[in-house]
Formats: C-alpha cells, structure tokens, sequence
C-alpha cells in the first residue's frame, strides 16, 4: 500500500458518480506522476493534495468534476486553459470549468506542467498577492449627530476619540433609521451610549 494515499479518497472515488471516476482516478494519477511524495487527505470534504502546503483538490458533484489549484492566480498559462478564479470568475469551483469527461480536460503535458509549477509556488514560499482593501472615503458626520455632540462635551470627546470604524457603526445605525421618531430614539440612545464610553456594539 502506497503510504502517500488516503484510503479516504479511495472510498470517496468509489462513491462518486460513474462519469467521475475516470476522471478522479486520472487527475489523481498525474498528481502522483507528477509529485511522488505529495501526501493525501480530505479537506472540505473533498481530496485534497499536500505537497509543501495545499497543491490541488479534485471533486465531484452531481453532473460534473472539478480539479483545481491552490495557487492557480500564480500559474503560468499562456495557453489560457485555466479559468479565472478570482471574484468568483468561470463556470464551477476549480480551474477546469464543469467536467463531465476526460476529453473537458487539457492533454495530461499540461496538466503535469501546471502541478510542476505548483509544487515550485510551494517550495519557493511564494504566497498569493492579499488584495488592497478599496480605502473607504471620509466620515460624515449627520448633522443632528453633530448638532447633538456639539452640545454634549462629554459625548463629542468620546466620539471623536472612537476608531473610525465604531464611529461609522453608530453613523450607519442612525442612517438606517425608516422613520424621523424611530431616527430620534436612535440618535438619544446613540448619545446616551458615546457619553458612557460604549461602542455601538459593546
């Protein structure tokens, strides 16, 4: 018994539908081919492949397979056989669209080149580029929040000290308000709470 195998998977293929198996048990061949000492499990309730960190994954659902790469943005594919991922892009989980059969896959030299760059992200410690949270604009401030902190010293030296984050919390609350008597309550409450030093949340 090969010890870099999951007997887990093996029940998982063996499960799966018909039109899977081919193509799990295939996928699966290449990954090994590919990187002998690359360790199985399941993860997210689906074969997962190790390798220096997370590699590939493959599963299959009910009309169609899915194989794809932990660090697919990173793979060099000039041929454009991977779909993009990022923002949910392509047609199913995975970079290979929905598979129904082996011929839906690229010939096995590519798919091999693919894991052989993957294995090297690993190995090289190369990690996805985080992206850059858009900067939210300026606060604004309500008037009658503002009008209303104003008059309270306490209050407005409290608010202003509060991150900007919680300061929107309350803004956002009182914004939200359908109506002028429920925007009232919201707005003397909100007071009542900024002058004990209490976040939104808190």
């Amino acid at each position: 018994m090969n010890p870099n195998r999951e007997p887990k998977i093996d029940d998982y293929i063996l499960k799966s539908k018909d039109f899977a198996q081919p193509i799990l048990n295939h996928l699966r061949y290449l990954i090994h081919k590919a990187c002998p000492q690359v360790k199985e499990s399941i993860k997210w309730g689906m074969p997962a492949f190790d390798y220096y960190g997370l590699l590939c994954n493959i599963a299959a659902f009910k009309a169609h397979a899915v194989f794809g790469f932990w660090k697919g943005v990173l793979i060099v594919d000039p041929n454009k056989h991977l779909q993009d991922r990022s923002n949910n892009g392509g047609d199913a989980m995975g970079h290979f669209g929905r598979i129904t059969d082996l011929g839906c896959l690229p010939p096995d030299e590519i798919i091999l080149d693919f894991i052989a760059q993957a294995m090297k992200l690993n190995v090289d410690g190369i990690k996805i580029p985080q992206k850059e949270k858009p900067e939210k604009g300026p606060i604004e401030i309500p008037l009658d929040l503002l009008d209303s902190l104003l008059k309270n010293k306490n209050a407005n030296s409290t608010f202003m000290a509060f991150s900007p984050s919680h300061k929107r919390e309350y803004i956002d609350w009182i914004n939200s308000a359908k109506s002028y008597e429920t925007r009232s309550r919201r707005l003397g409450s909100a007071l009542e709470r900024i002058t004990e030093g209490k976040t939104h949340n808190t």
